[in-house]
Parts: structure tokens; C-alpha cells; sequence
């Protein structure tokens, strides 16, 4: 069922990918989480590869400089569909409660301001920008204060932003000129039931979960959400079921699929929605699961940038992957097989998908170094089928 709703059970498309399917994926798992780290792919397209395969990676850009999608603090900085932008509009409305913030306007009451009007002057705008001189006086911008400001006229609303391909800075704008009108007009609800509709969607976007995998899905806390379960149950929007092995109790929406089976194979980036919360990754897959980005190397117990390897519907593997694009190479730095799947089960299928995100990425050949132990069936697998 966590599969299933996660749209990693259904085909690949055949042909020509385009935003229709983009659409489809975002409606399945309702965000995509966005981090920097660029040594394979930027994060936020690996979600992508992994249910619609090669593709232009061009989409995600491409919906939000048509307006639908926009980035906000969701699941940590995320893409969403503009269509929920009302949900989120309590967030922005609240005080944001960021020292820095409050230390700012105490020292400087009309920066605020001044920055909203530099953006709403001079359009789309990086927070490096601000270090101009400006202005009659010749007043220097300070960096700091200026990404202080951006980033609280992001969180409330004021500006949005989008990213900027060559460096993947935030460019930030103001909302009015990136926001569709019809989502800015879109009758907003109040908090309360706000977050119910995050909370229904979350459960769509689970297939079945506790109350704090439903929380954790928008960043919610779970003492707040409890009480609108507990109504969203009354209301039979949410049902309550019992998973064995689970010491807490579950929900699932009532249109949730329960597919007999399922077939799914996909490398799944550190921050895919089926996986980004470490705890539920170990309760439904059995599958211990931590990044190791910021672990000293010496301490790395995988690799650096290692994507779980999920196959049929089992976590069975785990591959610490990077992109050497000066040599057009795909690096397996690590290979790693769960405890009990032969390697026989693992490695064709796992061929497969890294010839197709190597073609994806225009990257020519496989390389696999000497370290887990799938790496040497790997290896001869890969120069086999050269």
C-alpha cells in the first residue's frame, strides 16, 4: 500500500515524457524535497527518475515557470503544487518566531521594507545581489541582514522564489508576479482546517500510516494533528486500522489501493517522500537507513551519497553512487546487498536501472569500485553486458 500510493507501483511511461506526467507524480506524493547536494543529480530529480525513468530534465523548471509549482518550507524546502498554496497560507501568515528575524527588525525597523521594495524595483533577485551599493546615499547593502530579510518575506509569503539553474540559489520575487492569480484568489481555510486537508492528503500520500508519519508528511507536530485526526476519523475521512507489528495505531484514507502485489524498481534519492522519514522507513521495510553526507569519511558506514535500491517490494539493497562528468562516468562507489537477498535477485535488475540513469544523465560508462558485497558480481555483471 506505501508503494502503491507513492506511484512506484504503476509502469513507467513507454514514449515521450512530458508535463502530464509530471503531473501525475506530483499528485501522487503532493511534494518534492529539494536539497543541493549535486554529486549524482540534483536530488529533487531523482523522484522522477524513479517513477517515470529517463526524462527531460527540464520539467520540474519548466512547471514552475508556468506556475504550477512553487517552493515553500513543507517537508524542509520542497516543490508543491500550486493549487495547495491555500494550505499553506496560515503558515505564512503566522509570526515567524526566528530570532534573527525579530533581532533585525529591532536594529533596522524599515529594512524589511526596503527590501521588498528593492525586489519589487529591480525583479527577480539572489540575496549576493544586495551587497550593491544603492540608493543616493550610497548605503552598502550587508549580506547577512538582506538574507535574513529574503528568507522571512519567503516564509510569510511576501515573495516567493525559484531557483536559479547555474548555481541553484533561491532568485526570490514577488509573489503577486509568480503566483497564479486563481491561487491567489483561492478562498483560504483557517488553520484548523488547513491542516486537516494536509493531514487527508498526507494519507492519501502514505497508503497507511501513523498519526506521526501523518504529521511528519507537511511538518507538522504531532500534538497538534492528533485532536484533527481524531475528527477526521468522526468525519470518515480518515479510517483506523491495525498493522501487525506496529505498536502504534494506523490510518488510511478511504480510497487507499491495496494491490495483492506490486513490482516496483527504483533507486530511490536520500530524500524521496517513501523514504525521507528514517523511522517509518525502518518500520514498514525492515530497512535501517541514516545519510552519511555529513559523517566524517573514515566513520561512513555506506558511502556519501547512497540511494536505497527498492525492488518488487522490498528495500534490497543500498548503492553509494556519484557522477564523474569530466570522464562521463557513473560511479558505484559502494554496493551493498540487504542480509538474505542473493546477489542473483539484485544485480540484473540493478544493471538495468543504472544503463537507463546513466543514459539519463549522458553519462557513457559504469564504473564499480571494490567496496560492499555486491560489488564484485556487480562489477563483472556491468562488464558482462558491456
Amino acid at each position: 500500500m506505501a508503494i502503491a500510493a507513492q506511484g512506484l507501483a504503476d509502469p513507467r511511461p513507454t514514449g515521450k515524457v512530458t508535463q502530464r506526467h509530471l503531473r501525475k507524480v506530483i499528485e501522487q506524493i503532493g511534494l518534492i524535497q529539494i536539497d543541493s547536494v549535486n554529486v549524482l543529480v540534483r536530488s529533487q530529480e531523482l523522484p522522477l527518475f524513479a517513477r517515470l525513468g529517463a526524462h527531460p530534465r527540464t520539467l520540474i523548471d519548466e512547471a514552475a515557470a508556468a506556475g504550477a509549482l512553487f517552493e515553500y518550507w513543507v517537508h524542509e524546502a520542497s516543490h508543491v503544487p500550486t493549487d495547495h498554496y491555500h494550505l499553506y497560507r496560515w503558515k505564512m501568515d503566522r509570526e515567524h518566531r526566528w530570532g534573527d528575524v525579530q533581532r533585525l527588525k529591532e536594529r533596522r525597523p524599515e529594512f524589511l521594507e526596503e527590501v521588498l521594495a528593492r525586489v519589487d524595483m529591480n525583479g527577480p533577485s539572489a540575496s549576493g545581489e544586495f551587497n550593491a551599493r544603492v540608493g543616493p546615499k550610497g548605503t552598502w547593502w550587508d549580506w547577512d541582514d538582506a538574507k535574513i530579510a529574503l528568507e522571512h518575506l519567503f516564509w510569510s509569503g511576501k515573495l516567493t522564489a525559484r531557483r536559479r539553474p547555474n548555481d541553484f540559489a533561491r532568485l526570490y520575487e514577488l509573489t503577486e508576479r509568480w503566483i497564479p492569480r486563481s491561487a491567489l484568489d483561492h478562498p483560504v481555510p483557517n488553520e484548523h482546517d488547513a491542516r486537516k486537508e494536509l493531514l487527508v492528503l498526507a494519507a492519501k500520500h502514505h497508503g497507511v500510516a501513523t498519526l506521526g508519519d501523518l504529521a511528519d508528511y507537511h511538518r507538522q507536530k504531532p500534538l497538534d494533528a492528533r485532536p484533527l485526526v481524531e475528527e477526521l476519523v468522526e468525519d470518515g475521512r480518515l479510517l483506523p486500522v491495525t498493522v501487525e507489528g506496529w505498536a502504534k495505531p494506523a490510518y488510511i484514507h478511504p480510497d487507499a489501493r491495496r494491490p495483492r502485489r506490486v513490482s516496483a524498481r527504483a533507486l530511490l534519492s536520500p530524500f524521496d517522500s517513501l523514504v525521507f522519514n528514517r523511522e517509518r522507513t525502518e518500520r514498514v521495510f525492515g530497512f535501517h537507513y541514516r545519510i552519511e553526507i555529513y559523517v566524517p569519511q573514515p566513520k561512513r558506514i555506506y558511502g556519501y551519497y547512497v540511494l536505497p535500491f527498492l525492488l518488487g517490494d522490498e528495500l534490497v539493497g543500498r548503492f553509494d553512487l556519484k557522477s564523474d562528468r569530466q570522464s562521463r562516468t557513473l560511479l558505484v562507489q559502494g554496493a551493498y546487498a540487504e542480509p538474505g537477498v542473493p546477489d542473483e535477485v539484485i544485480v540484473p535488475e540493478l544493471v538495468e536501472e543504472l544503463r537507463l540513469m546513466a543514459t539519463w544523465l549522458g553519462l557513457e560508462h559504469i564504473v564499480v569500485k571494490p567496496r560492499g558485497d555486491l560489488a564484485s558480481s556487480l562489477a563483472s555483471a556491468i562488464a558482462g553486458s558491456a
